[in-house]
């Protein structure tokens, strides 16, 4: 642990992009040419130590997010180590509560998300120091000290800390064997590499058979955008991969309530096994009708709930049958430990959402931790695997049959190398210089006497 006279010294945050859109990995029916993307965040203390998070988006997002991070810097600066690992409940309350800041959620959107990358790499920290992965950290605290880290003021109507440390002690007695099986097992995984919107039918067909292939038992396909390629590709998946392997569908919100029913309805003689944002994220009960007029399609969402009061209500609301949590979008690791617990009091499997830029290395700490110490169960439950840009990090995931391999490395994963934030430095970094600098494939449009020039940071 960490000496009691360290303070942190310092918040650094770094634009990293992925020219993802040259070859359209990443491509949905909301985001047809993504540059996948990280606003890197790197906490570091008078003792010489750090740790790493980082916030994900799809290219000018970046902007927006890095200022967020600096926004909110100045209140971490100068604590105490000690002090900030020993209450760490505290910690997130003080970076998603302030009073001025707060004003621009309150505990949603841009300055919410770069809460979770510092309350993220304040984790990491603490897991190096303690020479652990962070799904072990975690399985490794007592349920009072995970309840601790709850905040309970909104989630009471639905969840209570007695009720949260009932689910925690009635998993107590088995962590150990868990822990012991996942090392040796690992966690199932399905895959979306196959199903980006902008890949050719060959494509498709390729990788899905490589998918089955690799061992993975469920693929997902993007839709949403055009209904016939949608029953062409849907068809030609399930062909590829034959009955017995399942096939989700995510529409990444394109749709009303009454276009999801009607499309979905079309793609059924395909058997999809979800459909993941089939509306606005938000539309608690828009989720709840799709829900009963689909059936027995399940409905996932959660990668865009920008906080655990949303999942309580839509836990609530019965509107989903697939929880999907982020490891980027809420408060980090702390708030992501009440919607296990909601996850877990609904008795609604957890899928993590992956993919991206470091959230496959991130989420599997905390779907993880769920099986050894929350749920106790991987019934049902997949973490998203994408395959892409995982090259990039100190300690990559792992993939074998199927299934996503335990870290045994500390912290959570997200530490990029050196030499990948330096050559993806937007705008600046060879990479982008070699494509000509700033390069944005859906620039805003030209206003007269509106200047859009790309500024760097």
């Amino acid at each position: 642990m960490s000496g009691t006279r360290e303070t942190i010294t310092a918040v650094e945050v770094v634009d990293v992009r992925f020219p993802t859109s040259l070859e359209l990995d990443g491509s949905d029916a909301m985001n047809p040419e993504p540059d996948y993307s990280a606003a890197y965040v790197t906490v570091r203390t008078s003792g010489g130590d750090a740790g790493y998070g980082l916030v994900f988006t799809v290219g000018r997002g970046n902007d927006v997010q890095v200022a967020a991070v600096r926004a909110l810097a100045p209140l971490v600066l100068g604590l105490p180590v000690a002090h900030v690992l020993g209450d760490l409940g505290g910690f997130s309350r003080r970076l998603t509560g302030d009073s001025q800041l707060r004003w621009l959620g309150p505990e949603k959107g841009a300055i919410h998300m770069a809460a979770g990358a510092i309350i993220n790499a304040v984790w990491d920290l603490y897991a190096r120091l303690e020479g652990k992965p962070v799904w072990q950290l975690l399985s490794e605290l007592t349920p009072d000290q995970l309840v601790d880290l709850v905040d309970f003021r909104y989630l009471q109507d639905a969840l209570t800390r007695k009720e949260a440390l009932a689910i925690l002690r009635r998993a107590e007695p088995g962590r150990a064997e868990r822990a012991a099986r996942l090392l040796e097992e690992g966690y199932p995984a399905y895959t979306t590499t196959p199903g980006w919107l902008g890949y050719t039918d060959e494509k498709l067909v390729r990788l899905s058979k490589d998918a089955v292939a690799e061992g993975f038992s469920l693929i997902k396909l993007k839709v949403g955008a055009d209904l016939a390629n949608d029953l062409r590709r849907m068809r030609l998946a399930r062909e590829a991969v034959g009955a017995d392997i399942r096939i989700a569908v995510d529409a990444n919100q394109a749709w009303g309530v009454h276009q999801a029913i009607g499309w979905m309805t079309q793609l059924a003689p395909y058997d999809p096994y979800w459909i993941e944002e089939p509306t606005s994220p938000d539309d608690i009960l828009g989720h709840a009708a799709i829900r009963r007029a689909l059936a027995p399609v399940k409905v996932a969402t959660g990668e865009h709930v920008h906080n655990q009061v949303m999942f309580k209500q839509l836990l609530q609301a019965g509107a989903i049958d697939v929880l999907q949590l982020d490891a980027s979008r809420t408060a980090g690791i702390t708030e992501n430990i009440a919607i296990l617990l909601l996850a877990a009091k609904f008795d609604i499997p957890v899928c993590p959402h992956a993919g991206g830029v470091g959230l496959c290395e991130m989420v599997q700490h905390l779907a993880m931790f769920d099986y050894v110490a929350v749920s106790g169960t991987t019934a049902n439950r997949v973490i998203e695997y994408v395959d892409h840009l995982h090259e990039h990090f100190t300690d990559p995931v792992r993939i074998r049959g199927g299934r996503y391999l335990a870290p045994v490395a500390p912290g959570i994963s997200a530490q990029i190398h050196p030499v990948s934030v330096a050559a993806h430095r937007y705008p600046d970094g060879p990479v982008w210089s070699a494509l000509g600098g700033a390069r944005d494939p859906h620039p805003l449009p030209d206003v007269p006497g509106l200047s859009t020039a790309h500024t760097a940071q």
